[in-house]
C-alpha cells in the first residue's frame, strides 16, 4: 500500500491500477519469501568466511598437541587443526540446510490474490520468473496461508546459532586462566570496571548468549502458527519481528566468530603441556598391549587402569612413570612404551581415515578448501 501511495503521487490515479490480480496477503507473503531468500544467502556467504577462516588456522595448526576432550577431561591427544576442522564439518552441513530451505521457499506466492486466485488473465509464471522464484506456488490457499518457510529458516538458523554457541564457549573457556590456550584479541574481549587484571571474552560470550534469542524466535513462531486455521489470520503479522531478530542476531554473531578465529592468539606450549596431563596417552598404551603382547583388549584395559592408578599413587602423570614401574605391572612391557606415550608421538599414529595425525589433517584441509570455499 505504500508503494501504491508514493506511486499516486507520482503519476496520479493511474497507480490505482497497481493492486490489479493482487492482494496484500499474496503481496506480503511474497515480500518474506524475497527477504528471507536474501538473508539465506548472505548467512550462507557468512557461514562459508567462517569456514574459510576455521580452515586457515588449521592449516596452521595441522601439529600443534592439544588435549581433546570428553566430559570436560583430558582424553586423548588431538592437534588444534584436527579439532578446529570438525567445526568446518558442522558449519558445512549448516549451509546445507541453509540451501535446503531455500529451495524449498522460493516458489511465488504472488497471483494467489487474497486466497482463492483471480478472475484475471495473469500470467503467474512470467512474474515468478521476473522475482527470480523457480516456480508459482501450486496452491493459492497454502500460498497465503503458510509460514512453515519461515518456520524452516529459523530451525536452520538455530543449527547455525548452536554450533556458534559451541564454538563460543571453548573460546570462553581456552581464554580462562585454567586454560590458557589462546588469547582473544583486543577487538573481542574488554577489562572490567573494577578489576584491572581482568580481560573479558565479552564478544564470544554475546555469541553463545544471542543464541537463546535465535532458538526463543523459533519457538515463538511455532507457537503463534500452531493453532490457525486456514487461510490467513492477523496473528501471522507476529513471525517478522522474531524473524527480523533472529536473521540480525545471526549475522552478527557469524561477523563475531569468524574474526576471533582469525585474530585469536594460540598458545601451543601450553596445549602441549596440557596433552600430557591427565594420563592421555593411556588408549595408547592399551592398544600398544593388544597389537604387540597380543593380550584382548579389555585385560589391556585392565592392566593400563592399574598403570594409571599407579601413577595417581606417585603423584605423576602415565609418561613420567619410570619403564621399571610399568615393568612392575606387565612384565612383557618395553622400552618402545616410552616413545609411546609422547603425546605428539600419539596423534602421529592416529593416521585412520578423518583421523588426528598430522599427514591426515593436512588432507582434510585440503579437502574442506576443495568442498566448501
Amino acid at each position: 500500500m505504500n508503494i501504491e501511495a508514493r506511486l499516486a503521487a507520482l503519476i496520479g490515479p493511474a497507480a490505482g491500477r497497481l493492486h490489479t490480480a493482487r492482494s496484500r496477503n499474496d503481496q506480503v507473503a511474497t515480500d518474506l519469501r524475497l527477504w528471507l531468500r536474501a538473508r539465506l544467502d548472505q548467512a550462507d556467504e557468512a557461514c562459508r568466511g567462517l569456514q574459510a577462516a576455521l580452515i586457515d588456522r588449521a592449516e596452521e595448526h595441522v601439529a600443534t598437541v592439544m588435549p581433546g576432550f570428553t566430559h570436560l577431561q583430558v582424553a586423548q591427544p588431538v592437534s588444534l587443526g584436527h579439532h578446529l576442522l570438525a567445526y568446518v564439518e558442522m558449519i558445512g552441513r549448516d549451509r546445507g540446510r541453509l540451501a535446503d530451505c531455500r529451495g524449498r521457499l522460493n516458489e511465488s506466492p504472488l497471483g494467489a490474490a487474497a486466497l482463492a486466485g483471480t478472475s484475471f488473465p495473469i500470467d503467474r509464471a512470467m512474474t515468478a520468473e521476473l522475482l527470480g522464484f523457480d516456480r508459482p506456488s501450486a496452491n493459492s490457499i497454502d500460498a497465503v496461508s503458510d509460514r512453515d518457510f519461515v518456520v524452516e529458516a529459523l530451525a536452520a538458523a538455530s543449527l547455525v546459532a548452536m554450533h556458534l554457541s559451541r564454538l563460543a564457549e571453548e573460546l570462553v573457556l581456552w581464554s580462562s586462566a585454567q586454560f590458557g590456550f589462546i588469547a582473544l584479541s583486543d577487538r573481542f574481549s574488554t577489562g572490567s570496571s573494577i578489576m584491572p587484571q581482568k580481560r573479558n571474552p565479552d564478544a564470544a560470550e554475546l555469541v553463545r548468549g544471542k543464541t537463546g534469542r535465535i532458538v526463543g524466535a523459533l519457538i515463538g513462531v511455532l507457537i503463534v502458527m500452531k493453532g490457525l486455521a486456514l487461510t490467513y489470520s492477523k496473528d501471522m503479522q507476529e513471525d517478522k519481528e522474531p524473524l527480523f531478530d533472529a536473521f540480525d542476531s545471526l549475522a552478527l554473531c557469524l561477523t563475531a566468530a569468524t574474526g576471533m578465529v582469525r585474530d585469536m592468539t594460540v598458545k601451543a606450549d601450553a596445549m602441549a603441556r596440557a596433552a600430557g596431563t591427565g594420563h592421555a596417552t593411556a588408549t595408547d598404551l592399551a592398544d600398544w598391549l593388544v597389537q604387540k603382547v597380543g593380550v584382548p583388549f579389555r585385560e589391556a584395559h585392565t592392566i593400563t587402569g592399574q598403570i594409571v592408578k599407579l601413577a595417581d599413587e606417585k603423584g605423576c602423570d602415565l609418561k613420567d612413570l619410570a619403564l621399571a614401574d610399568l615393568r612392575g605391572i606387565e612384565p612383557r612391557i618395553n622400552a618402545d612404551v616410552v616413545a609411546l606415550l609422547d603425546p605428539a608421538q600419539a596423534i602421529a599414529r592416529r593416521t585412520s581415515e578423518g583421523g588426528t595425525a598430522p599427514s591426515e589433517v593436512a588432507k582434510q584441509v585440503a579437502r574442506a578448501r576443495q568442498r566448501f570455499l
